[in-house]
């Protein structure tokens, strides 16, 4: 059973010495022109979490419901339910969100069914899921995905993939996986760590690092290598 309260995304704002900077950067800026292009009327968001991204919605729909397992640390989920077996009526919101949620379903085709269901005729889903990332929240981690693997399975279920983003390239997919393993150290309390730890935070050579792989992935761009991909598909037929 998943720990009732666990600390979830609460800010989308992401200091650059934070080493989840590089990946935040991508996903959240790719989630913001998505949800302003797309998003539209009642929004369902599954594995809501705290929320995050709720403001982005603001004065482009109607109504924002939050749905998760359980309940996050500030208590802003509406509905405690199952992304595989969601509380909700057919056909009611014209719009399904979902970041970072569907590589922790064990059946991710249930949960697009799911949301296929609940969708109106020609509403619209959002989801990202990583491609790139180490293990995390386990052993509730089971999947990653490729463009291919995701545009399979949106189809598979009813839907028109209208877009598929990138987040980011091989230059910030490899800084970022390499703080991360700098920062997996910082739990040791030797000595030589604490003061490793003390030059990334303290004299923000995070920061440094950061800067530098956004420049160098603007400059030698490859999608090859990846840290997440956001689709944005269209629901066509009832599944």
């Amino acid at each position: 059973m998943r720990e009732e309260g666990l600390a979830r995304l609460s800010d989308v704002h992401i200091p650059r010495n934070n080493a989840d900077y590089i990946v935040m950067h991508y996903l959240i800026d790719a989630l913001k022109m998505a949800i302003n292009k797309y998003a539209k009327g009642n929004v369902l968001d599954i594995g809501c979490g705290n929320k995050p991204y709720e403001l982005f919605f603001k004065d482009k729909i109607y109504s924002y419901t939050g749905c998760d397992v359980i309940q996050s640390d500030k208590n802003k989920v509406d509905v405690i339910c199952e992304a595989t077996k969601l509380a909700f009526a057919d056909e009611k919101f014209d719009t399904v969100f979902s970041t970072q949620v569907i590589e922790h379903v064990s059946d991710p085709f249930k949960m697009l069914q799911e949301a296929n269901r609940v969708l109106k005729n020609d509403g619209l889903i959002i989801v990202s899921a990583p491609f790139c990332w180490e293990l995390h929240e386990e052993p509730y981690d089971f999947y990653r995905y490729s463009k291919y693997g995701l545009k399979a399975m949106f189809e598979q279920k009813g839907f028109e993939v209208l877009e598929i983003t990138a987040n980011g390239g091989k230059w910030a997919a490899i800084f970022q996986m390499n703080i991360n393993m700098v920062y997996s150290t910082f739990k040791t309390r030797k000595w030589p760590i604490r003061i490793l730890k003390g030059i990334f935070i303290n004299l923000h050579f995070t920061a440094l690092l950061n800067r530098f792989a956004l420049w160098a992935d603007k400059r030698f761009h490859d999608e090859l290598l990846t840290l997440n991909y956001v689709v944005i598909a269209r629901k066509i037929k009832n599944v």
